[in-house]
C-alpha cells in the first residue's frame, strides 16, 4: 500500500483489475495527487503483495477481496473515501459500499461489469456467451503465458498503439499462474447484478466508448441499477483507460470526487 498526494485532502483509493497492479495507475496519479490524498495498493496475489497471504479458499470469491478493502479503510482511518475500482475491482467496491456505506463518500466504477456472460432470456448482454467464457478459462488453464500474449492486446484494445498491449501482456505474465487461474474464475464467473441496487452512496459509472470486455450496454445496465448514479462515456477505447487515456480518466475521477467530498 502507498499513500501519496495532499495530506488532509479528500481521499481517493485506486484499485486495479485482473492481471494488474498499482503501477497501472501511474499515469493518472500525478493529476489526482495535486488535489487529493491518493491511496494505491496491490490486491493479495498481485504486484508486490505478500504472496504467502494468498489462499485459494479466501480468494475464490470477491468476498475475500472485499474484506481486504474494508480492512484497509479501517486501518487508514482517513474518513469516507472515494473508491475507484477498475474492471473486477468495481464490483469489489459495490460489495464493500453495500456492506459498510459509511466508509465511502462515493464510488467510481471504471469499465465495470457485474456479469460477463450474456443472458438473452433476461435481455442482458455481458459481452460473452457461456461457451466463450468456458473456452477462455480452458485456454488459460492449458497455457497461461500463451493466453496472456493473446488476450492482453484484446483487453487493451488500441491496436494502433501496440506498446499498450505489450505492457499489459508483461503485467499478466508477472502474475503467478495458479493465482491468475483462480482470480480469472472470480472475475469472469461472478454475477453481481443483484448487488447494484444495494449501493446507497454516490456513484459514477465511467465506461469506454469501445470496449471488447465491457460493452456500452453493460455500463448502461450498471447505471440503471444503481440508484442516482451518473454515467459518463469516455472517448477512450479499450478496457484500460487509465493507460490509454490517462488525462481524460484522471479528469473524470477528479471532477466526481471533488464534487462529492
Amino acid at each position: 500500500m502507498r499513500v501519496t498526494g495532499r495530506t488532509g485532502a479528500p481521499v481517493v483509493m485506486l484499485a486495479h483489475g485482473f492481471g494488474c497492479d498499482q503501477n497501472m495507475w501511474r499515469l493518472v496519479v500525478p493529476e489526482l495527487e495535486r488535489h487529493f490524498t491518493v491511496v494505491l495498493f496491490d490486491h493479495v496475489g498481485a504486484g508486490n503483495s505478500d504472496l504467502t497471504a494468498w489462499s485459494r479458499e479466501r480468494y475464490s470469491t470477491l468476498d475475500g477481496y472485499t474484506d481486504d478493502l474494508l480492512e484497509l479503510c479501517r486501518e487508514l482511518a482517513l474518513g469516507p473515501i472515494t473508491f475507484v475500482g477498475h474492471s473486477v475491482s468495481a464490483m469489489m467496491g459495490v460489495l464493500a459500499a453495500a456492506r459498510e456505506p459509511e466508509a465511502f463518500a462515493g464510488l467510481v466504477l471504471l469499465a465495470p461489469s457485474p456479469c460477463f456472460i450474456d443472458e438473452p432470456d433476461a435481455g442482458y448482454r455481458g459481452g460473452f456467451s457461456a461457451e466463450d467464457i468456458d473456452e477462455l478459462l480452458e485456454s488459460l488453464d492449458a497455457n497461461y503465458l500463451g493466453w496472456s500474449g493473446a488476450m492482453a492486446p484484446v483487453v487493451m484494445g488500441n491496436p494502433q498503439r501496440p506498446e499498450l498491449g505489450e505492457e499489459l501482456t508483461s503485467s499478466f505474465c508477472r502474475t503467478d499462474p495458479e493465482i491468475a487461474r483462480v482470480f480469472a474464475r472470480v472475475t469472469f464467473l461472478s454475477d453481481n447484478r443483484a448487488d447494484l441496487a444495494r449501493v446507497a452512496v454516490p456513484a459514477l459509472v465511467a465506461q469506454c466508448s469501445s470496449d471488447a470486455i465491457a460493452p456500452p450496454e453493460v455500463g448502461a445496465f450498471v447505471h440503471a441499477r444503481i440508484p442516482g448514479s451518473q454515467l459518463v462515456t469516455l472517448n477512450a477505447t479499450g478496457h484500460c483507460p487509465q493507460l490509454a487515456a490517462p488525462e481524460e480518466t484522471a479528469a473524470a475521477i477528479a471532477a466526481f470526487a471533488g464534487a462529492i467530498q
